[in-house]
């Protein structure tokens, strides 16, 4: 593996050599250096540009070390993660305002993150995927949504999306869809909530009857992220009785007869990806397009939306991260009363709950995380967890970092209120934080 390696340089050399490594990268096959691999090839060219590695992103410049996301990581997390923190302070950050207010999809800036490896993160190596495990994926997502949210948070639906596809396709499903996923040069959405099912995901309507070697579908799909400018979408509908075990998963591809999408939904936040509906009429999908058996599809979708909230929760951090450091910054120019804000002793301990919740929510984000990938039994109601509790506290946290900033907190000029608008819906999407509490609660009453 390319920065197993790493670990026997001396400590003396390491800087100097890191730059070398990631540069070489280009030229080495992938197959040989394994998973980072791909997060190394981009890496190689920003090294050319004596960004990475060698400062510290603008976004963690100057940020106090009891607060600092490289705590208790791997030297290979602390790599990726600085090259996620330097993409999102290079090619994301600079446009985020513009990306929310004109509501652009950055297709190509996301396909420049497909190339560092982030189009499938934890999709295997062999179908194009990166390998990586599902701390490194929350590591990536919280560094790059400190470059805009709402653009990261898609990123995350794709990434499930792939995921899904690798995880329950046939070897021919995977090796169909899952290499242009992970390039990101097909885009994909997933598709549960339906406008008469969203929290009770089980009670789903959208049928698909089968009708010799296709099935029809028919219904409709509401606040489909992606939606009529993505290429692939995995779609949880109806093949047997009422309840959990009638659900199916199908794979449905832009231009499928019978796929067509309602208008693109005005939004507080998440702008820089469209919102439709997706809606199937007589819709006819090849039966090689199920994914696993017929009634396997809401297990798939609760497996998947385990790792999304995970995900989501991520994102969160990110926003947080910024924003206790947009915050900091604040506080330490700006005067009221004939000196700074930061000698006001109720800010200072503002400031100082706002670290507080960053620093224990990243840290049962990562457990989670950590018990997913382990497949431990506490895995899901540590998930719920991480995302009820993350999603909550780091709202506060951006919401607090407004305040600070007062009226200036409230202009489009300043990213602190993007960064509050883009993470409230955390708390509804992914399954609302109510269900999270549901999700827990039965799980510590039904244990023995």
């Amino acid at each position: 593996m390319l920065f197993a390696n790493r670990r026997k340089t001396p400590k003396k050399k390491k800087k100097k050599r890191s730059t070398a490594v990631l540069s070489t990268a280009v030229e080495v096959n992938m197959a040989a250096v394994g998973p980072l691999g791909r997060v190394a090839r981009l890496g190689s060219s920003i090294c050319r540009n004596h960004r990475l590695l060698s400062n510290r992103s603008p976004q963690r410049r100057g940020i106090a070390s009891c607060v600092d996301p490289a705590h208790g990581l791997t030297d290979e997390q602390k790599e990726f993660q600085e090259v996620a923190f330097n993409f999102a302070a290079n090619e994301m950050a600079p446009h985020m305002a513009e990306w929310d207010q004109k509501e652009i999809f950055p297709v190509e800036t996301m396909r420049k993150a497909a190339q560092l490896g982030f189009g499938g993160i934890y999709v295997q190596p062999d179908v194009g995927g990166t390998g990586l495990s599902r701390l490194d994926t929350s590591v990536i997502f919280e560094a790059l949504s400190t470059g805009c949210v709402s653009t990261t948070a898609y990123i995350s639906i794709h990434n499930m999306c792939a995921w899904m596809i690798d995880t329950f396709g046939n070897t021919e499903q995977r090796e169909r869809f899952c290499p242009d996923l992970c390039s990101m040069e097909k885009l994909a959405s997933y598709c549960l909530t339906e406008p008469g099912s969203g929290s009770d995901a089980a009670s789903l309507l959208t049928t698909a009857q089968l009708k010799g070697d296709r099935y029809i579908l028919n219904g409709s799909k509401a606040f489909i992220s992606g939606a009529g400018d993505t290429d692939v979408y995995v779609v949880m509908c109806r093949t047997g009785a009422k309840g959990a075990k009638g659900i199916s998963c199908l794979v449905v591809e832009k231009g499928t007869p019978g796929l067509s999408f309602g208008k693109k939904e005005k939004k507080v936040g998440w702008n820089s990806q469209p919102t439709r509906a997706v809606i199937f009429e007589d819709c006819a999908v090849p039966v090689a397009n199920l994914l696993g058996a017929e009634g396997q599809g809401f297990n798939m979708a609760m497996k998947g939306l385990n790792g999304g909230r995970i995900n989501i929760a991520s994102c969160s951090l990110g926003a947080a991260h910024a924003c206790v450091q947009l915050a900091r910054d604040h506080l330490l120019v700006r005067k009221q009363f004939g000196e700074t804000l930061s000698n006001n002793q109720y800010l200072q301990f503002k400031l100082a709950e706002m670290a507080t919740k960053l620093v224990a929510s990243r840290l049962l984000v990562r457990e989670a995380a950590t018990a997913l990938q382990q497949n431990r039994p506490d895995a899901v109601s540590l998930c719920s967890m991480a995302k009820l509790f993350a999603t909550d506290e780091c709202f506060d946290i951006c919401n607090q970092a407004l305040q600070m900033h007062g009226g200036y907190g409230y202009l489009k000029d300043y990213a602190v209120q993007q960064f509050v608008r883009d993470i409230r819906v955390h708390q509804i999407l992914e399954g609302t934080n109510e269900v999270m509490r549901m999700i827990i609660s039965r799980n510590l009453l039904t244990e023995s």
